[in-house]
């Protein structure tokens, strides 16, 4: 079975309570449900993890690098703008990455432009809410499905 790992970054445990008017009133509960149960009936595996903790993440990627995970689904929250190790453990990653923000980063303060992890990631989603997830996971599993046809 395919593996997808979703990481997301700090502050993001409090999606729904948090600035809803940037970051949607959706649980971050809600959000990983929907998408473990899109793969599963996909045939996939998905695994999430929230940390407020940069080396957890890391550590999370690392991990990806070992188990066979074909693919990161990373929304590394203000880590995006700060993180080197991150943008580092992501280029020992091998498989696809896809970087989501909930918010549109290109309307807000100027230092939330940049992104480390930009730098690795085969696809960006921003703006979208919740659903630059669901649109990180079709890009996957339909890049997946298409490599498996055509391999």
């Amino acid at each position: 079975m395919k593996k997808i790992v979703v990481l997301h970054g700090p502050n993001l445990n409090l999606l729904g309570t948090r600035e809803p008017d940037i970051y949607g009133r959706e649980m971050l509960d809600d959000i990983n449900n929907a998408l473990r149960e899109k793969a599963r009936d996909q045939g996939w595996d998905l695994q999430c993890l929230q940390s407020n903790h940069e080396g957890e993440l890391v550590d999370a990627i690392q991990a990806a690098c070992q188990d066979g995970t074909s693919a990161i689904i990373i929304n590394p929250a203000a880590y995006t703008h700060t993180s080197v190790a991150i943008l580092d453990a992501l280029n020992m990653f091998k498989g696809r990455v896809i970087e989501v923000h909930l918010s549109n980063v290109h309307q807000r303060e100027r230092f939330r432009h940049h992104s480390y992890v930009s730098l690795r990631a085969d696809g960006v989603i921003a703006g979208l809410g919740s659903q630059g997830y669901q649109a990180a996971l079709d890009s996957i599993m339909t890049r997946e499905g298409q490599s498996r046809a055509n391999g």
